[in-house]
């Protein structure tokens, strides 16, 4: 028995989907996909600023400003979370506040990274940045957790980059 490779699985063949643009792009149907998993009881949630609470409930409103800002611009930020609420991977930030965390420091939702001044998240941000770019020991990654790992890295660029100016 031979099966002819122009039909697909649902009996309309290959061309004639072709003809009527009815494929999908892969890239519109993975946009669906992330709409779809958004918690609808979340759908208006910041998870940027949700981030920054987590690190920063003291920090100035400067700081926040240029947090906001940079996650903006390079659709991260400094924790991991993306759009939908999903940690991405462990950022540098958050195993500032789990070592925090773990040291009995400050409480359990709300751990002080970023301090109360600016020069204060400058100094986390930088000791952020230093320890992505000189990892302790090397683990190999995921091309998934790279990427995000290069997205974190542009964020804490672009976050310091404001924190100076102020």
């Amino acid at each position: 028995m031979q099966i002819s490779s122009n039909y697909s699985m649902n009996g309309v063949s290959y061309e004639n989907r072709r003809r009527q643009k009815d494929i999908p792009l892969f890239s519109t149907e993975r946009a669906k996909q992330e709409n779809e998993s958004i918690n609808p009881y979340m759908a208006d949630t910041d998870f940027n600023e949700k981030a920054f609470d987590m690190i920063g409930p003291n920090a100035p409103q400067e700081v926040k400003d240029a947090w906001m800002e940079a996650a903006k611009e390079v659709n991260a930020n400094g924790m991991g979370i993306t759009k939908n609420g999903m940690l991405s991977h462990i950022s540098q930030m958050m195993v500032q506040r789990l070592n925090k965390q773990m040291k009995g420091e400050g409480d359990v939702d709300n751990i002080d990274i970023l301090g109360n001044t600016t020069e204060s998240a400058i100094q986390a941000t930088k000791q952020a940045l230093y320890n992505l770019d000189h990892p302790l020991e090397y683990v190999p990654k995921s091309i998934e957790v790279r990427r995000a790992c290069m997205k974190e890295r542009e964020f804490y660029v672009a976050f310091l980059e404001r924190l100076e100016k102020l």
